[in-house]
Parts: structure tokens; C-alpha cells; sequence
């Protein structure tokens, strides 16, 4: 099971290490990352496997949202399928 992050707002030192820091305490691993800082706006996608996640997905998309409130940043956590159905042509 995967899932995709999406992550958005000023940038700032350390977005990277605190999403992923949380992704570790729910033993979320990071597939994949991609990001890029346009100005001053920062964007990154990561897929993550949650097929060993320690709590309910949903409650792990509340700690993302959670930890994007308190760094300043939107943080989108969201199935796969879910992810890869809006986005198709």
C-alpha cells in the first residue's frame, strides 16, 4: 500500500528532515521525493509505502495535517489510487 504526500508553503530550513522525522515515528518509509523551491515557495511530492504504518491511515493524514499547521506549510496526505484517479486525463 502507498501513499502520496504533497507538501507546500514557504520555504524554510529543515522541511525535508520534520516531515520525514514524522514519517519515521509512524514507520511510514519514503519511496520517493521530489521537491523544488520557486522563489520562495517550496513544493515537494513524496510516495510513501504504509503497509507497515504503526496507526490508522487516517490518523497519520490528521499528524501530517497536524505537523503542516505547526511548521507553516499545507501538508495533502492521500492513498495512491486516490491520488492517481484525480489526476487522470
Amino acid at each position: 500500500m502507498r501513499a502520496v504526500i504533497t507538501v507546500i508553503g514557504k520555504d524554510k530550513v529543515g522541511i525535508i528532515a520534520k516531515v520525514s522525522n514524522e514519517c519515521l515515528k509512524f514507520n511510514v518509509n519514503i519511496i520517493d521525493i521530489t521537491q523544488k523551491v520557486f522563489e520562495d515557495t517550496f513544493a515537494m511530492i513524496m510516495m510513501v509505502d504504509i503497509s507497515s504504518i504503526s496507526v490508522s491511515f487516517t490518523e497519520f493524514i490528521d499528524k501530517m495535517k497536524d505537523l503542516g499547521n505547526e511548521i507553516g506549510m499545507s501538508i495533502r496526505t492521500m492513498h495512491e489510487d486516490i491520488f492517481n484517479s484525480m489526476h487522470k486525463i
